[in-house]
């Protein structure tokens, strides 16, 4: 299987499998001297874990992360950081009854008929689970973020929409992100939420869920123009997502219904620094950063293995049905908010050194 690694200057590798031993991911290009624990990693990986709410997948799998290299006396030496996170609670025997049928909405096909082979405990390699080794790369890269412009980068997101609920804008408030277990910046939204979400777990059904991902304090002239666009390399991250089917950047499809007048982020100065009166373009312009906050927003489908009776065909071609049972999440675009967190991450601080190597000092 190819195209493993992601990123040019800083690039990772994943690897493992959902039901296999273990799951890891290899970040090479990490500059040395930058501090690093295992604690620093795993503050992160307790943030996507399953098991946290009723509304996640019970799998309960603590996500240990150990560092096998590239880290010594709690520095990055320079060489390729390993690391490594253990399945300790795969129940395989769930998947029994549909080793040979392919669930509707699955990968499970498509697998089959590239490779001639797929593992179905829980869907091998196309299974979410390979995100928890992202969001361990990308710890790392706010680190490295962190080492070019120390304390002014933020990456935060949330969920705006799950299923046919959205939040409302006007209550929009930041502290309440952490506050419930849905990464919702409003409160009322929420509360709806858990009823709305309880029906569709009871049900064995499932919803999909739009997450939206901003970094601020980015400065201005990151990125590359044409093919190492930082919009494009952005909607890349996001779409290698398991389970993403759309991306869009700053007003992204909204854009084509506004006039060029509605459309224009207009400028002006303030104390010598460039201004702009709005954000429709999503802090990208050209493929280059304006220093405006980066809003990019990404739209999750619905988990595929529900307990709801499917029509399908098994290997054979023959048709018959399916349901799936066994511990999977009733939207599990919750637990993709910090997965995109991480992928933007990773994409700022691949970014960064890219314009370091090319121009040199970063202005901020």
């Amino acid at each position: 299987m190819s195209v493993n690694k992601f990123g040019r200057i800083l690039n990772f590798t994943t690897w493992g499998e959902s039901h296999g031993s273990a799951i890891g991911c290899v970040i090479d290009g990490v500059p040395p001297r930058i501090n690093l624990s295992e604690e620093d990693i795993q503050t992160w990986l307790d943030r996507r874990k399953p098991g946290q709410s009723r509304f996640t997948s019970q799998r309960q799998e603590p996500d240990k992360i150990e560092i096998l290299s590239g880290v010594f006396e709690n520095k990055t030496t320079g060489a390729p950081v390993s690391l490594i996170i253990r399945n300790v609670d795969a129940r395989s025997r769930d998947y029994g009854e549909i080793a040979d049928k392919y669930r509707p909405g699955h990968a499970d096909y498509t697998y089959d008929a590239k490779y001639g082979i797929r593992d179905y405990r829980g869907g091998g390699r196309s299974s979410a689970r390979e995100t928890a080794s992202r969001v361990a790369a990308g710890a790392i890269a706010r680190k490295v973020l962190d080492s070019i412009i120390p304390g002014k980068i933020n990456i935060r997101s949330a969920l705006i929409q799950i299923g046919n609920q959205s939040i409302n804008r006007q209550h929009w408030d930041n502290s309440e992100i952490e506050k419930n277990p849905f990464w919702c910046p409003d409160a009322i939204a929420a509360k709806n939420w858990e009823k709305y979400l309880e029906k569709i777990r009871k049900d064995g059904s499932s919803v999909g869920a739009i997450i939206e991902v901003t970094a601020t304090g980015i400065p201005v002239g990151i990125g590359e123009p044409i093919y190492g666009k930082i919009d494009s390399e952005l909607a890349m991250a996001m779409m290698s997502i398991n389970a993403v089917k759309g991306v869009e950047v700053g007003e992204g499809m909204a854009a084509a219904s506004l006039t060029g007048e509605e459309n224009a982020d207009e400028m002006y100065t303030e104390n010598g620094n460039v201004k702009f009166k709005s954000n429709k373009s999503g802090g990208v312009l050209g493929g280059i950063t304006t220093g405006q906050d980066i809003v990019v927003r990404f739209a999750v489908k619905p988990t595929s293995s529900i307990l709801s009776e499917r029509k399908t065909i098994d290997k054979s071609g023959v048709e018959t049905k399916i349901s799936t049972k066994g511990r999977h999440d009733p939207c599990v675009g919750i637990r993709a908010a910090p997965v995109g967190e991480a992928m933007m991450a990773l994409v700022l601080a691949d970014q960064l050194l890219r314009h370091r190597a090319q121009i040199g000092s970063i202005d901020f």
